[in-house]
């Protein structure tokens, strides 16, 4: 069957059935030519082709090099393979390698640090003793005061008033007293007459010249001129009462006086001022000032009943503050509350500071050092050494013939990267310094010792 190939003019207009047949023709007549069909031309019948032995041997030049290619890298995957099948095994027949410490106890010197708020040795609230007004402040906030310096000036007229009457009643009650004292002259004089007299009538009566009428006349004024000489005495002494009670009075009043001009009780700072000029003011009741030494501070810290034995009175301590690093104070124990806080169960502590170049301010936020010597220091080990697990906190013991024995303990206090063992452990057992989760009881490892001193 033969095609024709259509015009090219009319190639452009061809459908696409039509173009789907010409190219199955052409598919067709490739495929003759290379059969050799009947229908090829000359020049394709004289056109090469191999013989049944080059095909052959190309077959099999094909096939060595597919053989050379494959042995080639067969072979040194299979023995990279077998080396880490090898390297596998005598891994996993292995000991697991332990990094193991000694454990060691800590130094002697203990060191503890605990907060505490520094207070002034002494703080006094100046309260007014007087009524009035406040006339002239001569202090204010800030200002460091002598004893006895002047802080302020109460206008009280009328505590001045008081005092001024005071002092009339005690003019009085001395005007009084002066009365008596002649009364009492006067009577003494009426007492010597009846006297005179009386023992005159004694002597008349005996020679009949006066009558025992007269006579007990006599005797009965000479008695009523004495009673009334004991009475004017009585009441100089009454009198006197009086002077004292009135004196008394002025003197309190003075006193009260005195304190219209407020005075500072002690050498110290005014951390406080509560009133100004023409302030009402009540005795007792109206707070002033607030004045606070600060030469010396103290500062109270709760300490832990584990060290409450360890803290004495006299002990020296040292302060740091935040706010100033790089400066310590020093100090010392003042006392103890020698009994420990139920709530919390901590000691009371007065640590005292002393402040010459006022560095430290009361209120201030502070950490209290102190050093102590233990008897019997505890026995320190790192924290990544303790496994914590729902059994309670152990440790992994390493044996001498190197077995892996799980070992409870019983903690103390947490340094951060040092844990304190009070009970479970020995000094010098050799422990894992890090245990992975795969440690267990009776594991057999290989043990590489990395001890450190303790701190």
């Amino acid at each position: 069957m033969h095609y024709t190939e259509p015009d090219p003019k009319a190639r452009s207009a061809e459908t696409a059935e039509e173009r789907l047949r010409r190219e199955n023709w052409e598919l067709k007549r490739q495929l003759e030519e290379l059969r050799g069909g009947s229908h090829t031309t000359p020049a394709q019948r004289n056109f090469w082709r191999p013989s049944a032995i080059t095909i052959w041997a190309i077959a099999v030049s094909v096939l060595v090099v597919f053989a050379i290619a494959f042995l080639a890298g067969y072979i040194p995957l299979e023995r990279r393979r077998a080396v880490v099948l090898s390297e596998a095994r005598q891994e996993q027949e292995a000991l697991p390698r332990v990094e193991v410490i000694k454990v060691a106890r800590s130094t002697r010197q203990s060191g503890l640090q605990l907060p505490g708020n520094i207070q002034p040795i002494t703080e006094a609230p100046i309260l007014a003793r007087a009524d009035g007004y406040v006339e002239k402040r001569m202090v204010d906030i800030g200002d460091r005061v002598k004893a006895g310096q002047s802080l302020a000036q109460i206008d009280a007229p009328e505590l001045t008033d008081q005092v001024t009457q005071a002092k009339a009643t005690v003019q009085q009650a001395q005007a009084a007293l002066e009365q008596a004292t002649a009364n009492v002259q006067q009577g003494r004089t009426d007492m010597e007459l009846a006297r005179v007299m009386a023992r005159r009538s004694s002597q008349l009566v005996t020679k009949g010249a006066v009558s025992k009428q007269e006579d007990d006349q006599a005797q009965a004024q000479y008695n009523s001129k004495l009673a009334a000489l004991q009475a004017l005495e009585k009441a100089i002494e009454v009198q006197r009462a009086n002077i004292a009670a009135a004196q008394s009075n002025l003197e309190r009043l003075q006193k009260m006086l005195s304190y219209s001009l407020v005075q500072a009780p002690f050498d110290g700072v005014i951390t406080l001022r509560n009133v100004d000029v023409g302030a009402l003011v009540n005795s007792g009741s109206t707070l002033l000032f607030r004045i606070a030494q600060t030469g010396i501070l103290r500062t109270y810290v709760n300490v832990p009943q584990t060290y409450a034995d360890s803290v004495k009175a006299g002990q020296s301590a040292v302060l740091t503050v935040s706010n100033l690093p790089g400066r310590e104070f020093p100090g010392e124990v003042a006392r103890n509350a020698n009994a420990l806080d139920p709530s919390s169960r901590t000691l009371l502590v007065e640590v005292r500071v002393p402040n010459p170049s006022n560095l430290l301010l009361p209120g201030m936020y502070a950490l209290v050092g102190f050093r102590s010597i233990r008897a019997d220091p505890p026995l320190l080990v790192p924290t990544e050494a303790m496994i914590v697990r729902a059994d309670g906190a152990q440790i992994a013991v390493i044996t001498p013939d190197h077995t892996v024995r799980l070992q409870k303990v019983e903690v103390g206090r947490d340094y951060g990267d040092r844990i304190e063992v009070l009970n479970g452990l020995r000094e010098g057992e050799m422990i894992a310094a890090n245990p992975s989760d795969t440690v267990r009881d009776g594991l057999k490892v290989d043990v590489v010792d990395i001890s450190k001193p303790a701190k």
